[in-house]
């Protein structure tokens, strides 16, 4: 079950005889399909005690995790943070020493625009043993899910994985180094600001005709993509309003998007429904049917 944080104090306070220190687990828990999960995270979630998740953690995955474990939520909505970073390494440290092995449980991969290099550290500053268990991280999922080759040979010699949100909110891209055409970019939480990320490319010289998938929430049996151009982003996000998560994909890499491409992981089947503008599809939705009887 989910326990509220300001019931936490009777929890870090265990009754009788101290415990031995327990440790964390940095886990990741991939792009959302429960079948994406390293066979050690599985392992992991199947045993715990206890896990601290955050928002981007599918319901799918958190199914895994057995009835008598205890789950504490601390994830972060767009424009409304739960709890502050430090205070999540903070209760990190407090779980730990209480007794407990605690699964800290993050979307995709713990390392990749995750925070959890942040939450290592101050594990390790507190003298907690800390073990990280990799995830497929969403631009390497999502992109699959979609039949985009990041790294295709004939248009894309390097990849970068970029943060669409910067620290203080506007994403300052580098412009050396965004401006070549033959690499694909992938941007994270780049929703919000979707409109400077199209105006700052191609400022630095990205053509406005250049191929953009949104893939909004990637592997999942609700997954959503929209094909557009880098001149058509923002008007494409104002239009169909996708949510979060949700990837941007720039680059040529995008023209071999995939609209045939089903997701599955739950026995459901899809059904797309595609509208092609010129040589680029405009929109594609899955729609999650039953299963036959």
């Amino acid at each position: 079950m989910t326990r509220a944080i300001d019931s936490l104090d009777k929890l870090l306070a265990p009754a009788g005889v101290a415990k031995q220190q327990g440790a964390v687990w940095l886990v990741g828990a991939g792009p959302g399909d429960v079948e994406l999960l390293t066979v050690k995270a599985l392992r992991l979630l199947q045993r715990a005690e206890v896990v601290v998740y955050d928002r981007l953690v599918s319901e799918a995955v958190m199914a895994e995790v057995p009835e008598s474990a205890l789950c504490i939520d601390v994830g972060k909505q767009p424009g409304q943070h739960g709890l502050k970073q430090a205070q999540i390494n903070q209760l990190l440290v407090d779980l730990a020493r209480s007794g407990r092995d605690v699964i800290r449980l993050k979307g995709g991969d713990p390392f990749i625009f995750g925070r959890g290099g942040e939450e290592m550290v101050s594990l390790q500053e507190a003298g907690i043993r800390c073990e990280v268990v990799p995830g497929i991280t969403a631009a390497v999922g999502c992109a699959a899910a979609s039949g985009i080759p990041l790294t295709h040979r004939d248009c894309a010699q390097s990849l970068r994985l970029i943060t669409g949100h910067g620290r203080s909110g506007e994403p300052q891209l580098d412009a050396a180094a965004l401006s070549a055409v033959n690499q694909t970019l992938v941007f994270y939480m780049g929703l919000s600001w979707s409109a400077s990320i199209s105006a700052q490319l191609q400022a630095q010289g990205r053509d406005a005709a250049t191929p953009v998938a949104i893939i909004e929430k990637g592997t999942r049996p609700d997954q959503r993509v929209l094909i557009t151009t880098l001149g058509g982003l923002a008007e494409t996000v104002a239009r169909d309003q996708p949510v979060s998560p949700s990837l941007l994909v720039v680059g040529e890499v995008v023209r071999f998007y995939r609209a045939d491409l089903q997701v599955r992981g739950n026995g459901s089947g899809s059904r797309c429904v595609v509208q092609e503008v010129g040589c680029l599809v405009q929109e594609v939705r899955c729609v999650v049917q039953e299963r036959p009887a």
